[in-house]
């Protein structure tokens, strides 16, 4: 592999495959291939880094476990893309029917606004403490049943021109109209889970009780370089829903 193509940051140690897909990452922040787009042949990365092709193939494999790329046979490998429901539809959404049946929500938006960030959401997003942020607030239904209350922020430097009109015109997900309309794309997420009961405000948007009790699911989601790009709060109704993860 030519120096060049190291990271100046990589420790000696690092295996090459990895040390061939962290340039890769670099490559895909920077844009150099847009989502849903192909990236060049294995062939094509081993000769222009020098090394072999086993080698190029470990960090596809790598980038593919990442979800940063998708293989597809006899075709090649392609930027992953939130815009591909069929793929992302279930990797961010937690929800599911405790009767089994897999559907993808409706999202009714609420409002859209702008303001400043308070301390500890400023903290989680690696911003400034009164810096300008987009708030997002939004019903997901189930069968026309209101069963997640979000509200999700994020940096208004990065969602220049959100509006409750584009986002409520866009066709896809609201990963994919991030992706699609801003060129944030989210690739990961922390998430921390409590248990609440229902507020007056979150019990007439939700059709509970007050006192209900709720899942409340905190999210930090990242693009690339681990940059944080979002917050959001749901409120969740588990009275035929459940949060369903899949470990190992």
């Amino acid at each position: 592999m030519r120096e060049s193509a190291i990271p100046a940051a990589a420790p000696a140690f690092k295996p090459l495959y990895l040390q061939v897909k962290d340039v890769l990452v670099e490559r895909l922040a920077a844009g150099e291939w847009s989502p849903g787009g192909a990236i060049p042949s294995e062939l094509e990365l081993a000769a222009q880094y020098g090394v072999s092709h086993g080698t190029v193939r470990k960090a596809i494999d790598a980038l593919a476990d990442d979800n940063l790329v998708v293989r597809r046979q006899g075709k090649g490998t392609f930027v992953a893309t939130h815009t591909e429901e069929a793929q992302s539809t279930y990797r961010f959404l937690r929800m599911r029917a405790d009767d089994g049946r897999d559907e993808y929500p409706a999202s009714r938006v609420l409002d859209v606004r702008r303001g400043r960030v308070g301390a500890e959401i400023a903290r989680l997003l690696e911003i400034r403490a009164g810096d300008s942020v987009v708030t997002i607030r939004r019903v997901l239904e189930w069968r026309g049943r209101p069963v997640v209350l979000d509200d999700v922020t994020l940096p208004a430097a990065l969602f220049r021109g959100l509006t409750r009109a584009k986002l409520v015109a866009y066709p896809g997900s609201m990963y994919g109209f991030f992706e699609s309309q801003f060129g944030v794309r989210m690739l990961n997420a922390t998430e921390r889970l409590k248990a609440i009961g229902a507020d007056a405000g979150a019990a007439a948007v939700l059709h509970v009780p007050v006192g209900a009790p709720l899942l409340a699911v905190e999210r930090v989601a990242f693009t690339y370089g681990g940059r944080p790009v979002e917050f959001r709060r749901g409120l969740c109704a588990t009275a035929d829903h459940h949060y369903a993860n899949a470990i190992g």
